[in-house]
């Protein structure tokens, strides 16, 4: 949350004493800005999220609160024609999710890497055909029982490691997605909580595999509704377009 100060501060205030008016300064506006973001991380730590978006929608608009939270306008949804959107010169190809390669040819080129590292011992060191064979057949189990047990969660973790180890340009495009994740939903009024980068970090934080990254939020509301068997269209949505877009 701290993160989001330098971006959400307001604009310099001005005093004016002949009408008897005093604004709160910039500085004195930023210390209580700060002090709110302290508190909110403060209540999130402590598991109580209802206390800290309490806290984000009671100083909503006023100084000191955070500013922007919750103030996008959402354009009313319908649905478009492929020749309404040609007409706009909108690419209905660029509304598809990107694709990225990078996990898959990385895959790739470790199991390339594996025979050809296993090929190059067998004449290096000698190895006889029975002890290659029992070290493929271990090799063998081990994925078997990632796959059966974790769901792939250990393969996963160590492509997506090596990713973002040695491509800059997937650990980018991992941080920007994460950060419009972020941003939307901060604007929708959704209030973010945590978020991870990496499956090692995910793995780190939450015990979790199979997981490359992601953002959390604070999901009360949407949580009681659903509960209560009635889940109101403004909810739905602002869950839909900030945490799936």
């Amino acid at each position: 949350m701290g993160t989001l100060m330098h971006c959400l501060s307001y604009k310099p205030q001005l005093r004016f004493p002949t009408f008897g008016i005093t604004l709160c300064s910039s500085s004195e506006v930023s210390v209580s800005r700060q002090q709110v973001l302290k508190q909110v991380d403060k209540e999130l730590a402590k598991g109580d999220e209802r206390a800290a978006l309490s806290l984000v929608k009671d100083l909503q608009g006023k100084p000191g609160g955070l500013r922007c939270f919750g103030a996008a306008r959402q354009v009313p949804q319908r649905l478009y024609t492929l020749d309404e959107l040609k007409l706009n010169g909108i690419v209905t190809q660029s509304l598809l999710s990107p694709v990225d390669a990078t996990l898959g040819s990385i895959e790739r080129n470790l199991q390339i890497a594996a025979v050809v590292g296993g090929v190059s011992a067998w004449n290096v060191f000698g190895f006889s055909p029975q002890r290659l064979f029992y070290v493929s057949l271990a090799a063998l189990f081990l994925w078997t029982l990632d796959a059966i047990s974790f769901n792939g969660g250990v393969s996963s973790l160590a492509i997506d490691t090596i990713g973002h180890t040695f491509s800059q340009k997937y650990h980018n495009r991992v941080i920007q997605h994460e950060a419009g994740h972020f941003l939307i939903a901060y604007l929708l009024g959704i209030l973010p909580k945590g978020y991870t980068l990496t499956s090692l970090d995910a793995f780190k934080k939450e015990g979790s595999l199979n997981v490359q990254a992601g953002t959390a939020f604070v999901d009360v509301e949407f949580v009681e509704e659903v509960n209560a068997g009635k889940v109101s269209a403004s909810i739905c949505v602002r869950s839909a377009r900030g945490c799936c877009c």
